[in-house]
């Protein structure tokens, strides 16, 4: 049998997407469960949860989850909630991430907005991660682990609380994958292009940086999503960052903001 007609072991893997409401972190989510894998659809918005979940090739593999993961109490909610309803999480991608306005460059940006960032990207990102390897290493079971990072981890955006905070998560895949490697948990970085999904919309003129010559959409990084997930398929591949972006990290296009 071919290994790309069977990714997951659905009777032994779940899912937990955080953003999964939207943009990349619901075609995640709902590929997931297209190839049979229970999978908590973790968002901040019921409505979008909920839509996300009723689009899905199977919703009955689908459990949806509400709240603010900027807040420490709602993510030990959130990790409460898929012990129950999916069991040990297996697989954890974390897509969540406040929306971004160009008004906030290094010299608007307030503190409030500043911390949201980094709370939900940074911090929630981490102590997700932390506890559900805890479970997985105590039950002595492999892992694998997402985090959307961005090109604008290494390449500056305009938006400081933004880069920096992608950037920490970049650094945190790499730590987390060299401790945990050795109990059979994976953890690697998806880092997306230019996508008109999640709130992003893009000028189209951004095409002609792109060597593809058209902006990306949120179905053209599930596909890496699961091959990354997938330990069949990449169960030899961690601290990695796959970048899916049509070629437009080969360019430099963004110039500096107007700062009056």
């Amino acid at each position: 049998m071919s290994l790309f007609t069977s990714p997951f072991d659905p009777a032994r893997e779940a899912a937990l997407v955080t953003g999964a409401g939207n943009g990349i972190g619901r075609a995640i989510a709902q590929a997931l469960v297209g190839e049979g894998v229970r999978t908590v659809f973790a968002d901040l918005h019921e409505d979008k949860v909920l839509a996300a979940i009723e689009a899905a090739p199977h919703p009955e593999l689908a459990v949806p989850w509400i709240g603010d993961l900027a807040q420490r109490a709602a993510c030990d909610a959130l990790l409460a909630h898929a012990q129950q309803t999916v069991g040990q999480v297996t697989h954890f991608v974390h897509s969540a991430s406040p929306p971004r306005r160009e008004a906030d460059h290094a010299m608007a940006v307030d503190e409030e907005t500043w911390r949201q960032m980094h709370a939900v990207n940074l911090d929630a990102g981490f102590h997700l991660s932390r506890e559900l390897a805890r479970k997985l290493i105590a039950a002595q079971t492999p892992g694998s682990f997402l985090l959307l990072t961005s090109l604008h981890a290494g390449t500056p955006r305009n938006l400081p609380h933004y880069s920096t905070a992608k950037a920490g998560m970049a650094m945190l895949v790499k730590e987390l994958a060299k401790s945990w490697g050795r109990y059979g948990i994976r953890v690697n970085a998806l880092v997306p292009g230019a996508i008109a999904a999640g709130g992003f919309v893009a000028d189209p003129a951004l095409a002609r940086h792109i060597p593809l010559g058209r902006l990306g959409q949120a179905d053209d990084l599930a596909p890496m999503a699961l091959a990354v997930l997938s330990h069949k398929i990449s169960g030899y591949v961690t601290g990695a960052s796959i970048v899916v972006d049509g070629g437009l990290s080969l360019t430099n296009w963004f110039a500096p903001p107007e700062l009056d």
